[in-house]
């Protein structure tokens, strides 16, 4: 706010990282992953939800459309407007961003729903359970939320998948394995970025916005 301010005009931007990769939730993640290829970082400190905007659109006949879940749960905009989102139409052009279904993606593979990870698999487990006991590699095990606390979870999320595929290239680990994610509030945004980033990475990945 404080830029817009000093700027006086309205300012448009991309994301600040490279398309279809994790998304930064810190400076410091903007500066790995960007460089000198920026001029300026402006660090406001760490994101407080740690997912990326939702996304409503309309269809032709003006029902209302969840093009990608994500801050705001589903639930908080249903309320306000008195009937139920849509899922989107599935179509070969993303309608949003964030809509390829490669997208949010490590360096290394992602398996999900995963109760016990291999002995070649990082962990990123949820929920108050011994998560570095479950894993084979407990240094490169990390818990989203311990108490079970979603929107603690979502905060993590992207921050934890970053963290993971660097201790796994240090490990020689080929994967992160994922406990199960419930599906409730902050729960639908986390799934649906950690389905993309287990996706097959063969698909084309526009700039993203």
């Amino acid at each position: 706010q404080a830029l817009i301010n000093t700027f006086g005009n309205p300012i448009a931007a991309p994301s600040a990282n490279a398309s279809g990769a994790v998304s930064p939730t810190t400076a410091a993640h903007v500066h790995a992953g960007l460089g000198d290829k920026v001029d300026a970082i402006l660090d406001g400190g760490p994101c407080d939800i740690g997912l990326e905007s939702t996304i409503v659109g309309f269809d032709d006949d003006g029902r209302a459309v969840l093009l990608r879940p994500g801050g705001i749960p589903r639930a908080a905009i249903e309320r306000v407007l008195s009937a139920p989102l849509l899922t989107p139409e599935k179509s070969a052009k993303p309608a949003a961003p964030g809509m390829l279904k490669s997208h949010y993606a490590p360096n290394v593979g992602v398996r999900l729903n995963v109760e016990k990870p291999t002995p070649q698999e990082a962990y990123l487990g949820f929920g108050p359970n011994n998560v570095k006991a479950q894993s084979n590699t407990p240094k490169a095990a990390l818990n989203l939320s311990e108490t079970g606390d979603i929107t603690e979870a979502a905060a993590n999320l992207f921050s934890f998948m970053r963290r993971l595929d660097t201790l796994a290239a240090e490990h020689q680990l080929n994967a992160i394995a994922v406990a199960p994610i419930p599906q409730d509030g902050l729960g639908e945004a986390i799934n649906d970025r950690l389905q993309r980033a287990a996706a097959p990475r063969g698909e084309t990945r526009p700039a993203r916005s």
